[in-house]
């Protein structure tokens, strides 16, 4: 028997706390709101809890937070939803912001440096961990290790745009559905008028201000850029922040070079020692880039915001007009093998970007060929043998002795450090 739902205030206060301690990756806060929903107040069912996982895990975006909107916008509607995931996204945009500050005004000196030389090389070992942790949860077939396979060479190979990827992997997903079973299962239907209404409101709340920045500043203006690109990528971006910041560093490293490979590196080992969603990792990357062309902190913070506004408002959107239409959807087959067929392709995508940072870490100088194959190739003679050293030491640890994402980076930190003091005396 489910208990009485909870006041508003109560379910504050554990929105707030949770976002506090939201470390760890979308597993381990999937993990937090489960304990805290389900297992200890039982507010949200086993099974119900399940369902909309699996609705999340589809969708574009952060899936922990869209996750913590649903269980907010199921205890209390709509300012339930906002309460769940604002309070999961603001404590670590505000200690991103601090972060992304201290490393624009302190990044250059030498101890700092140092810090982040170890960081970055603890993010190839979680990396390479999340993809081994998706791929056992996506890849179930033939066709899905196909699927994986072909983004893969897709983007590494042949450096196609990521959102023609995903869109042709929906399409191959959609059509090649298994035939047994396509006949809909029952389900109640939600309201289409009330969907409707939902999904124009959160329209114009998300790309109202989107057009206001273009008529401002212009469409060739950073912070219009920025908005634009991440407005896309709420769209295209299918298998959370791994799969983001492949297309992100594609665009901001290779195509603008707003950033090199080690601010792309940097800003992702910041984003992994804060609580809160690991896209803001996007964060830094629009904080870095506004600095960068307009040479302004304040700028940066401008780009921040941003960022914050074109990525988070979208997933309200999402689940305040898919929400009602769960259970529906899950017993559609067709749509279902789309978006698993989305999800197996982000595997792929998430093998690119393992390889890419292990090839930028591990190498001074990486660049790509020219056609036809324009694949990553690094210079041998610049290898880093202490950054392999540590990679593979670090990988030791994540993945044979299960340490922690907060271990793993202090581990690393603290061995940057050491092997800056070995080198000062040698």
């Amino acid at each position: 028997m489910m208990p009485a739902p909870p006041g508003f205030a109560e379910a504050f206060k554990l929105w707030g706390k949770i976002g506090i301690l939201s470390f760890g990756g979308p597993a381990g806060q999937i993990a937090l709101l489960h304990k805290e929903v389900v297992e200890l107040r039982n507010w949200i069912g086993d099974k119900e809890f399940l369902a909309a996982l699996n609705f999340c895990m589809l969708l574009p975006g952060p899936e922990a937070m869209q996750l913590a909107t649903y269980c907010g916008w199921k205890l209390h509607g709509l300012r339930g939803g906002l309460a769940a995931g604002l309070l999961f996204v603001l404590p670590g945009a505000m200690v991103m912001l601090a972060l992304s500050l201290l490393y624009a005004t302190a990044g250059n000196l030498p101890v700092v440096q140092a810090l982040f030389w170890g960081i970055k090389c603890a993010v190839v070992a979680i990396v390479v961990e999340a993809l081994i942790k998706i791929a056992r949860r996506a890849l179930k077939t033939r066709l899905d290790w196909a699927i994986a396979a072909a983004a893969f060479a897709a983007l590494f190979v042949f450096a196609l745009p990521f959102a023609a990827v995903v869109a042709i992997a929906a399409v191959l997903g959609f059509f090649l559905a298994p035939k047994a079973g396509l006949a809909s299962s029952s389900g109640a239907r939600p309201s289409a008028a009330a969907t409707l209404k939902t999904i124009a409101t959160w329209l114009v709340l998300w790309l109202l201000p989107l057009a206001l920045v273009h008529l401002a500043l212009g469409r060739d203006h950073v912070q219009s850029e920025l908005a634009r690109m991440f407005s896309i990528l709420a769209v295209v971006t299918f298998g959370g922040a791994y799969a983001v910041l492949a297309s992100l560093g594609q665009t901001v490293v290779e195509q603008t070079a707003w950033l090199t490979p080690q601010q792309m590196m940097d800003g992702f080992g910041l984003a992994e020692t804060t609580p809160g969603p690991l896209i803001l990792v996007g964060q830094f990357v629009s904080f870095t880039a506004a600095v960068h062309v307009q040479g302004s902190l304040w700028a940066g913070i401008a780009a921040s915001l941003n960022f914050l506004w074109m990525t988070f408002a979208p997933c309200f959107l999402w689940i305040f007009a898919g929400a009602p239409w769960i259970e529906y959807l899950q017993n559609r087959p067709r749509l279902q093998s789309a978006l698993s067929a989305i999800t197996a392709a982000a595997t792929g995508v998430i093998l690119n970007l393992s390889l890419w940072f292990a090839l930028h870490v591990v190498f001074a100088k990486v660049s790509r060929q020219p056609a036809p194959l324009p694949v990553w190739w690094p210079d041998f003679s610049t290898i880093d043998l202490p950054a392999l050293v540590l990679c593979l030491g670090l990988a030791v640890v994540v993945l044979r002795f299960k340490a922690g994402i907060p271990k793993t980076l202090a581990l690393a930190g603290l061995a940057g450090l050491s092997w800056h003091v070995v080198k000062s005396f040698t």
